[in-house]
């Protein structure tokens, strides 16, 4: 039995603008899956919010891409995309989030990021949203591998891991951040991994009131070559190789 969503006990912060960053490189046979997701997202906090909905801004940085990835994303025009050099997941996320925040007010601006090989649930924007206005600074979300991790292997990561609300995980692929506290966390650090783990520990020095939610898991791609070293793919692999 899982415990209830942890509460903000916090003046609740009016948000204006939501703000999606999705890094990606080389995910062209990914991409229309992450889209269509967003896109479905999107829409729902539209229908659920009326009026009162923020807007909101979807932008994928396509991090030195060499295939397809753009073509891709250009068949969905609601999407914005920026290119980067980086070859760097950090500076990615932390290029996309500076694009977007240009002329934003951050203290009632949400920040959400994912990745583009991962499809996020109908109501994941919906969900952030209510924490946010409710007082949440930080929420973090769960992740599930889809079938490109064998049946198996799935079965044993379903098993040893606790997937409940109050969960200790963090995954840059379901993230979410009051711009305000963003920024003065000093946002996403220049690294090839572990940048969602950096903020965070920034976040909570900082002593942001955080949510940790299992009520909007976001698929992840099973694969064990990803594309961030040290990210879930790695993480993934040394699961099985430990398991051999």
């Amino acid at each position: 039995m899982t415990r209830p969503l942890e509460t903000a006990h916090r003046e609740p912060a009016r948000i204006d603008a939501v703000l999606v960053v999705v890094p990606a490189r080389n995910e062209e046979s990914r991409l229309p899956r992450c889209l269509a997701a967003l896109g479905e997202a999107v829409a729902v906090v539209r229908e659920e919010f009326g009026a009162d909905a923020p807007a909101i801004s979807v932008l994928v940085v396509l991090d030195r891409c060499t295939d397809g990835s753009a073509d891709v994303v250009a068949e969905w025009p609601w999407a914005l995309t920026m290119e980067s050099d980086a070859g760097s997941v950090g500076t990615a996320r932390r290029l996309g989030v500076d694009r977007l925040l240009a002329g934003a007010a951050p203290a009632h601006t949400w920040v959400a990021t994912t990745d583009a090989d991962s499809a996020v649930p109908r109501r994941w924007l919906a969900v952030q949203l209510a924490l946010a206005e409710a007082g949440t600074e930080l929420m973090l979300g769960t992740v599930l591998p889809d079938a490109d991790l064998p049946a198996g292997e799935r079965a044993r990561w379903h098993d040893e891991h606790s997937l409940v609300d109050g969960h200790p995980h963090v995954h840059g692929a379901n993230l979410g951040v009051r711009a305000d506290r963003y920024l003065a966390a000093g946002g996403f650090s220049d690294v090839d991994s572990d940048e969602d783990v950096l903020l965070v520990g920034e976040l909570r020095r900082l002593g942001v009131h955080e949510c940790r939610t299992a009520l909007i898991p976001v698929i992840t791609s099973g694969r064990l070559d990803g594309r961030a070293p040290g990210g879930f793919g790695g993480y993934l692999a040394d699961q099985v190789a430990a398991n051999r």
